[in-house]
């Protein structure tokens, strides 16, 4: 069994990320051989996505500059200095922080997941209701097996 140091001390992990140079220097002029094109991540902690999820509040584009912020052990930059990152790079920074912390997901489980009944049903009543994911969470399996059988119908119905 893993003891409880062995679980925490992946969180003191850093890892050396290589910054493409097209990301570096969208003009097309690379950066003198011998630059650094390489920074330094370390993985977020649960705590990490606690804090910033409630100073985003409902921020997308906020969540993820601090993500990259919190994430960027070397060079350190400021918030503001993320926020004025080119969005490609920022882009790219934010997939290697997901990377590195745990939190991406690869094309084939996303491609499974979207095969789950559930999630096939949510997306059906939210394309024909406009319901958004938090009203789908609230129904009931009942509830959401229903509509889709009245919408069976109802589509039946229609092709007559």
């Amino acid at each position: 069994m893993l003891s409880a140091s062995e679980l925490l001390a992946g969180s003191a992990l850093t890892f050396a990320v290589e910054v493409p140079a097209r990301l570096l220097a969208p003009d097309g002029a690379l950066p003198a051989e011998g630059e650094a094109r390489s920074i330094r991540l370390r993985p977020l902690s649960i705590g990490d996505l606690q804090l910033l999820m409630r100073a985003a509040e409902e921020s997308d584009s906020l969540l993820a500059t601090l993500m990259v912020q919190r994430a960027l052990v070397e060079p350190e930059l400021t918030v503001a200095q993320v926020s004025t990152l080119p969005v490609g790079l920022a882009q790219f920074l934010l997939a290697q922080v997901n990377e590195v912390s745990g939190i991406s997901a690869a094309a084939e489980e996303l491609a499974a997941a979207a095969e789950q009944p559930l999630v096939r049903a949510a997306f059906a009543l939210s394309r024909e209701f406009g319901w958004t994911p938090q009203q789908i969470g609230e129904l009931t399996l009942g509830q959401i097996l229903l509509h889709l059988q009245l919408l069976g119908e109802h589509n039946g119905h229609a092709a007559e």
